[in-house]
């Protein structure tokens, strides 16, 4: 049995497959087969017996997305997604950051804050997010909490979509990196030891002008990959 998201770097509808064996599982001494009884099982713990009401517009969404999939260009995507990964990936390990991993073979970084700048996800996850940003906090070897952890994991597919390639994703780090470093020294001018103090600090606008800078800073370098799906000229918020 295997399962699977379907809207990551499948690029498909938010949802999860599942995928089991069907046939022929064993044959005995005496040539009888024994056949795989997981399709009756799964299907019936799925519906009627988790879920009903079928979304048919969900449905249809993952059929072009697996269509799509059987495609070369999604195989060149694919591609694209894993040169950009290690871009990204050897950038920040070139400008002092420590990766759990020490490097990736995959979509996904996972970099440890704690150990490389001495903060912890929340608090960059939290900043990053204030200048358009958007990396996931996450734990790493020797975490206590999972609320305040000292990692971040950082994904490939949804910049190479947008048409990013490796040189870009250089910049990207770059950007993190400055994002980073900001966080560092807010975390130094606030009072309070809480993940809630820094956030209290950034609302009320400590350190605006910083903020304000590398917001726009990242405004202007993604203005030259359009977003996927929408027209510009259809857009309220373009920036």
């Amino acid at each position: 049995v295997v399962t699977t998201t379907t809207h990551k770097s499948l690029r498909g509808p938010r949802g999860a497959m599942i995928f089991y064996r069907k046939g022929t599982q064993s044959v005995d001494k005496k040539g009888i087969e024994t056949k795989y009884d997981l399709q009756g099982k799964i299907d019936f713990s799925v519906f009627p017996g988790l879920q009903g009401g079928p979304h048919n517009h969900t449905i249809s969404a993952l059929a072009t997305a697996l269509k799509q999939a059987n495609t070369p260009e999604f195989v060149a995507y694919q591609k694209q997604v894993l040169a950009n990964s290690k871009a990204l990936a050897t950038r920040l390990m070139d400008i002092g950051y420590n990766l759990v991993s020490n490097g990736t073979d995959n979509h996904l970084s996972l970099v440890n804050l704690k150990s490389s700048k001495g903060i912890d996800g929340a608090r960059v996850e939290f900043l990053l997010e204030e200048v358009n940003i958007v990396i996931n906090k996450n734990t790493v070897p020797g975490d206590k909490s999972a609320l305040v952890p000292g990692g971040m994991r950082l994904g490939a597919p949804a910049l190479t979509s947008r048409g990013l390639t490796e040189e870009d994703f250089v910049t990207v780090a770059n950007l993190i990196n400055e994002g980073v470093d900001l966080s560092v020294a807010i975390s130094k001018a606030v009072t309070g030891k809480k993940v809630q103090d820094f956030k209290t600090y950034v609302i009320n606008g400590g350190h605006k002008a910083e903020i304000q800078a590398l917001e726009e800073k990242v405004a202007t370098f993604m203005r030259s990959f359009p977003t996927v799906g929408f027209e510009e000229s259809s857009m309220v918020y373009k920036d």
